[in-house]
């Protein structure tokens, strides 16, 4: 859900001209680095190299579907497609084509009840210039997203991290479209175009399989950045490059178009409908990350040996050079709420975070067992003044393979928090004194999830979840019924994802 909540949060959380917020956007899952770094279990996203949910790696030209044999068996539904998959991995040329479908319905609080459909179908083309054109270390890649349902979290929760992470517009646009090159034996990669910054930054791999969209792409760029920054469904044009001194260190670098909307006005997926805006003219984004990974396991299965438990640990920060709106006061000094206000926010120059982000497996009877425990942290932090969300934490545990003979099945339990900014607080305390006495203060939105994926077959997997929000969007009062707040919400949903 992408959408502009910020519009939600400005009608039921202050007087529309009292503040100025900035777009807020989501998505779930991300990038599964190629730089060293062991995905800990395979995830639905992971089943197909060049397509994946939302967030996770749509660049691994390097793999291709094994040899069909069984039906049941093969890694997607329609197998070589009579020889055309072969044909075209020949040619250096990878087809994928994906279909996440999911029912979500809010059983208790939000500001109603019922359910919602939400779908996504990805198409993706990876091109691997060595093979089609004789270009050594090239990868280009172009994927689409078809976008269809409706958003449970938008209509009926108001919640800030949103229930699922595919949930957006209604459209079918252009995701991602750049180009790779590796120089430097491999040790240097340079990747330029449009680009989704979920699919390499902030990601954490143990998160992934959850569907809450704040264990995608977190929650606090997802409401600070501008038009919540590349990430799905949008993306920005821009150039990454990514260095690997050593098997254990990766740093990555990126500078990219400010704002993927192209506008601070409006719905940014409206503004960007299709995805063929490409923008260079909203500010620069520029965002770094150091990745240590250790006890990773080696490229060859045959060549592991025993030895410590794999884990992965990133830094990483970003800043917009964009200008950005306080949260409290105007540009007189006055607050927002006061009515002798100019209603025009103080503009701050910049925007930043810093963030850290931790998966580490904890357990595993041995080496060969597929059964494993992973636990994963995620912490990140902004100026109070200019963001409307200042601190965003989640953390979870991730039980691979809980039951014998369901190697590939996950069951997890994480929680998300969202901290409301210093300056937004302190407007609702200000709304409270001088125009609206009683007026609720927002806090914080806290994020429960419990969830149980199931590989039907390597093609098909079904996954039940259940969520569980306190103080949704930090407690803004119900629209229903301004007098109260958003009722704690419990919701219930069902993933299916197939790989075709």
């Amino acid at each position: 859900m992408k959408k502009n909540l910020k519009t939600t949060l400005l009608t039921y959380g202050a007087p529309l001209s009292l503040t100025c917020l900035l777009s807020l956007g989501v998505v779930q899952p991300a990038f599964a680095q190629a730089s060293g770094e062991a995905a800990p279990a395979a995830t639905p996203a992971e089943a197909v190299p060049a397509l994946t949910t939302p967030g996770t790696d749509v660049a691994r030209a390097d793999q291709t579907p094994p040899a069909p044999t069984g039906f049941w068996d093969r890694a997607t539904l329609f197998g070589d497609m009579g020889g055309l998959r072969p044909w075209l991995g020949d040619h250096g040329v990878t087809l994928s084509l994906q279909e996440t479908s999911e029912y979500l319905n809010n059983l208790s609080g939000g500001v109603k009840r019922g359910g919602a459909y939400d779908g996504l179908t990805q198409l993706g083309v990876v091109v691997d210039t060595q093979k089609a054109f004789g270009l050594p270390g090239g990868t280009f890649n172009a994927s689409a997203l078809q976008i269809h349902g409706t958003s449970l979290s938008q209509r009926n929760l108001l919640t800030l991290q949103s229930a699922s992470g595919i949930e957006a517009d209604d459209t079918t646009r252009l995701w991602e479209l750049w180009y790779q090159q590796s120089l430097l034996s491999g040790k240097v990669d340079v990747k330029i175009g449009q680009q989704s910054l979920d699919q390499e930054f902030m990601v954490s791999q143990y998160a992934m399989s959850f569907m809450n969209l704040t264990f995608g792409w977190p929650i606090l760029p997802s409401v600070d950045m501008p038009a919540g920054g590349p990430a799905y469904p949008l993306s920005s044009l821009g150039v990454r490059v990514r260095a690997k001194p050593s098997d254990s260190w990766t740093v990555l670098a990126g500078v990219f178009d400010g704002n993927p909307a192209g506008s601070d006005v409006g719905d940014p997926q409206k503004q960007n409908s299709h995805g063929t805006n490409f923008n260079l003219h909203n500010g620069v984004l520029f965002i770094g990350e150091v990745q240590y990974a250790m006890n990773q396991p080696p490229a060859n299965p045959a060549d592991a040996q025993p030895g410590g438990l794999p884990g992965t640990y990133k830094l990483g920060l970003w800043y917009n050079t964009q200008h950005f709106a306080d949260q409290q006061f105007d540009n007189t000094g006055l607050s927002l709420a006061n009515p002798a206000s100019t209603g025009i926010p103080r503009s701050h120059r910049g925007n930043y975070s810093f963030y850290a982000t931790a998966d580490q497996m904890v357990w595993r009877p041995s080496t060969e067992s597929p059964q494993s425990i992973g636990v994963f942290a995620r912490v990140m932090g902004a100026p109070g003044d200019r963001n409307l969300v200042d601190l965003g934490v989640n953390a979870g545990v991730m039980l691979k393979a809980p039951f014998k003979g369901r190697d590939n099945d996950i069951a997890g339990l994480a929680v998300g928090y969202a901290k409301i900014g210093s300056h937004a607080r302190g407007l609702d305390d200000d709304t409270a004194a001088l125009t609206t006495p009683g007026y609720p203060v927002r806090s914080s939105e806290t994020i429960i999830e419990a969830t149980y994926l199931y590989e039907v077959t390597p093609w098909w997997q079904l996954q039940a979840d259940f969520q569980y929000v306190l103080r949704p969007a930090g407690g803004i009062p119900n629209p229903e019924n301004p007098s109260q707040r958003v009722g704690n919400e419990a919701v219930v949903g069902v993933r299916t994802n197939i790989m075709f």
